[in-house]
């Protein structure tokens, strides 16, 4: 059998729900690296700008409730960028399978991300809620507003953890 065909659902200015995760599930280089993250991010969204309803980023991953603009669809080149450019300028020094480093990648990022097409009011509100609970979720904190790396933290309306 040979590889499935993947294929992403790109919607002009759709809303989504994303996770990107580190491929060391183990790593906390998301929240050691918080400040370069947050640069990248705001780097990133400054060239291709972005609605950010709800984040979180957790040691090993990060959640995230974007809408793109009108007439874009291209959430990859976004995260393409985001995770290129933190593991440029990350300090992990771990050591990438050959695969990986021929393709001049550290291996820091999972090669793919998995994303949702929000369907419905209340398809929106499940994933925002379920960016806000997931520090819980994993243990790390009590209850959202303790976690610091969290859009809870922003008004709806201005909901941006990583600018």
């Amino acid at each position: 059998m040979g590889m499935t065909a993947y294929r992403r659902l790109y919607i002009p200015g759709g809303t989504y729900f994303f996770t990107v995760s580190l491929a060391d599930r183990t790593a906390q280089t998301l929240v050691d690296e918080i400040d370069l993250l947050r640069s990248v991010y705001a780097s990133v969204v400054a060239q291709h700008p972005v609605n950010c309803h709800a984040m979180v980023v957790l040691p090993n991953h990060i959640h995230a409730v974007w809408t793109l603009p009108d007439g874009d669809a291209d959430f990859s080149i976004r995260w393409k960028k985001i995770k290129g450019i933190f593991s440029r300028h990350s300090t992990v020094s771990n050591q990438p399978r050959q695969s990986l480093v021929r393709k001049g990648e550290k291996g820091i990022w999972q090669r793919r991300f998995w994303e949702h097409a929000i369907r419905s009011p209340e398809d929106f509100q499940t994933y925002v809620d379920h960016c806000h609970f997931n520090p819980v979720k994993h243990g790390l904190v009590k209850q959202p507003t303790d976690w610091p790396y969290s859009s809870v933290h922003r008004s709806h309306s201005q909901a941006r953890v990583l600018s």
